[in-house]
């Protein structure tokens, strides 16, 4: 458990939220950072103890520095879709532009920000200071967008709602979202409706039911579901579900949401975080949940940028669970290919990701959680069935597939690599979606991060 830092959060912010706009760009051999524009808006929805910590490196951070003492005082890590993208060959042939943004707690006094980005080696790879004084007259003051948003989930209070009809054109009435609303002990998580018409929005209402059905169905999430606040943004699209490439079918969507990310055809995942992050003005919110209209399969994760999942494939709950753990929790993916082109996961650098490793500092991981006498490498049992040929109707089977999510070894083949990245179970949730739990140590990183936002 990490010591709780003696900074006090009145000592330096006030209660709101300064908005960061920045957009990076550049190639495989050379990035930049560029700020574009400050924005104010009233209530800060973050955590407000362990500012000056991080509890996972990510793949870059934002340093708050008091410009005067030039004292720590808040920090955030994050990954970006931006250096996802260094890792293909697009990015030794052509440059980009990826906006992003973040929300830190609005300063007393003058700050100096840094953004650090790292490679896979975790060396920086660029890095920008800039100063924002709270006084500029240029920082925009921003609040309600008349986008209409209610809380489905509010910590400890919930009344649920149970609907029959996804058709049903209605609002929810349970809260107000300007009263009762405990930003400092939950986390704020905020689903913003993508490929939802005006008509529709009484079907996104329902299917945000669904999300907190799903999402808090099992553990570790069943038990900590006291800790977040769930709030659904019905922003209207003005056709229905998302853009496909592949398919020739261009969307107007409120968060340009789109398949075909990096030409592949399940990635689902949008660019448009200024755009995101203006239909949440207004909103309290830490983290960001993208809802898509559509029957077809596809989403993904950033770690603390956001989550996309679709709402009517049968894998919903699955996907829905598995990306979150990307974006909430710093999760990687846990499978691996044959043929990949680039090496994620470097054999001379420990990932940062909780749930993998090179073995290069092993005992930074969950060496404290292996069995006596556990090879490592740990060999597959036999006993497992396969996933790719299990009846999911056998009872027994699927006990079994289940069983071996919660042997904690140290498994060849994850973070898309076949050799030299290892996982801790044969099978968990962030490796396939026919198993219901995550591992024992995805499970405990999980736990972890939400202490670390939640504590008091």
């Amino acid at each position: 458990m990490l010591p709780l830092h003696a900074q006090s959060f009145e000592d330096y912010f006030e209660d709101a939220t300064l908005r960061l706009d920045y957009v990076f760009a550049g190639n495989v051999k050379e990035q930049h950072i560029y700020l574009q524009e400050l924005k104010k808006q009233d209530k800060w929805a973050g955590r407000r103890n362990r500012l000056a910590e991080k509890f996972l490196n990510g793949n870059g951070q934002l340093t708050v520095k008091d410009h005067e003492t030039q004292k720590v005082i808040y920090v955030w890590t994050f990954s970006t879709l931006f250096q996802e993208w260094l890792q293909y060959d697009e990015a030794k042939k052509v440059d980009k532009a990826f906006e992003t943004a973040y929300n830190i707690p609005f300063p007393k006094k003058p700050i100096d920000v840094t953004i650090t980005l790292t490679n896979n080696h975790r060396a920086v790879t660029t890095e920008m200071t800039h100063t924002v004084d709270p006084k500029d007259v240029l920082i925009r003051r921003i609040g309600d967008n008349g986008i209409p948003f209610h809380y489905v989930w509010k910590g400890q209070q919930i009344k649920k709602e149970f609907r029959d009809n996804k058709d049903r054109n209605y609002t929810p009435t349970l809260y107000d979202p300007s009263k009762d609303v405990n930003l400092t002990e939950c986390i704020d998580l905020a689903i913003v409706a993508e490929g939802y018409t005006e008509a529709q929005m009484g079907k996104f209402y329902y299917d945000c039911d669904r999300v907190v059905d799903a999402l808090f169905a099992r553990e570790p999430f069943k038990s900590l579901k006291n800790r977040f606040n769930v709030v659904a943004v019905a922003a209207p699209s003005k056709e229905t579900g998302p853009t496909v490439p592949h398919l020739g079918i261009w969307h107007t969507t409120p968060t340009g949401s789109h398949y075909d990310t990096f030409y592949t055809d399940r990635y689902l995942m949008t660019q448009e975080m200024h755009k995101i992050y203006d239909l949440l003005s207004g909103v309290p919110f830490e983290h960001v949940m993208v809802l898509v209209n559509s029957d077809t399969y596809g989403g993904g994760g950033v770690y603390n940028q956001v989550t996309c999942f679709t709402s009517d494939h049968p894998t919903f709950k699955e996907v829905l669970v598995h990306e979150f753990g990307h974006s909430y929790a710093g999760l990687a993916d846990e499978y691996a290919y044959d043929d990949m082109d680039s090496e994620w996961y470097p054999a001379d650098t420990e990932p940062w990701e909780p749930n993998v490793t090179t073995l290069k500092d092993f005992n930074s991981k969950w060496a404290d959680m292996m069995p006596k006498k556990q090879p490592i490498p740990t060999p597959l049992d036999p006993k497992v069935p396969n996933f790719k040929q299990i009846d999911k109707n056998d009872p027994k089977a699927m006990e079994a597939l289940n069983r071996a999510t919660q042997v904690v070894g140290v498994f060849e083949g994850a973070g898309y690599q076949s050799k030299g990245c290892y996982r801790p179970a044969q099978e968990c949730r962030m490796k396939i979606n026919e198993v219901e739990d995550f591992c024992p140590v995805c499970t405990r990183a999980i736990q972890r991060i939400t202490d670390f936002y939640t504590a008091q």
